[in-house]
């Protein structure tokens, strides 16, 4: 994997928004769930990348600190070397005073390769150093949205278990109203009243019917009274003609 491809990524899931993501989910929970694993995976294998580039950087750091020690050194051997060669020549030995400045010459020339080597290092160790900044950054913001993630998981969770308490109470609640017993007392009461009227009509029916054999009865005694003033007039004429 390429430290652009690391950055990229990093940067990427810690510019996430959470909240649009949980917009487009069908099931918020089971979204924050996979989004806390999906993230759990990616920071780990994050981590691994980025303590992989700082272990890059800090070999060109040590490659750099060698190069810049190796320069410095070579540049006291070429003094000691000239030093000695300047001692020769005095004393009149000239070919081994030229045998010592060559050897200055060629640590000047090992001083030279070192304190290339170092330059050439040092725009690459600050670009990478900048990388390496910028995936701290990026991994320390993607822990803190797991936080957030973590947070806003456990919070819907609750939510939607009190949403959850709530609709069943409230079904039990329609479940109450819809049996409501009080609507088979009002059936009960209905069936009382009828048979009570039933009761009623009929003990009128038979009062009426009473009072009717009771007229009958009156009707019957004035034919007997009219009957028997009848057969005592006849008997009181029958005796005046005697």
């Amino acid at each position: 994997m390429s430290k652009q491809t690391i950055l990229g990524r990093v940067t990427q899931l810690a510019r996430a928004n959470i909240n649009a993501l949980l917009d487009q989910a069908e099931d918020p929970q089971k979204m924050l769930d996979q989004l806390i694993r999906d993230y759990t995976n990616n920071i780990s294998e994050a981590e691994q990348a980025v303590a992989t580039t700082i272990g890059n950087l800090r070999m060109l750091e040590a490659d750099h600190k060698e190069d810049v020690d190796a320069a410095a050194e070579w540049g006291v051997k070429a003094l000691a070397a000239s030093r000695k060669a300047d001692g020769l020549r005095a004393a009149g030995s000239t070919p081994d005073a030229d045998r010592f400045d060559n050897l200055a010459k060629v640590a000047l020339g090992r001083q030279l390769r070192s304190e290339k080597e170092a330059r050439t290092a040092e725009p690459v160790i600050a670009a990478q150093t900048e990388v390496v900044d910028r995936l701290k950054a990026g991994l320390d913001s993607m822990k803190d949205k797991l936080t957030d993630l973590q947070a806003k998981r456990d919070e819907l969770v609750a939510r939607a278990r009190t949403a959850q308490a709530r609709n069943t109470m409230l079904d039990a609640v329609k479940n109450i109203d819809v049996m409501d017993p009080t609507s088979d007392l009002h059936r009960f009461e209905e069936k009382v009243r009828r048979e009570e009227a039933m009761a009623m009509g009929r003990q009128e029916l038979a009062a009426s019917s009473l009072d009717a054999q009771f007229e009958s009865l009156e009707d019957l005694g004035r034919t007997s009274e009219v009957e028997a003033r009848l057969a005592a007039l006849k008997a009181g004429t029958a005796g005046r003609a005697a």
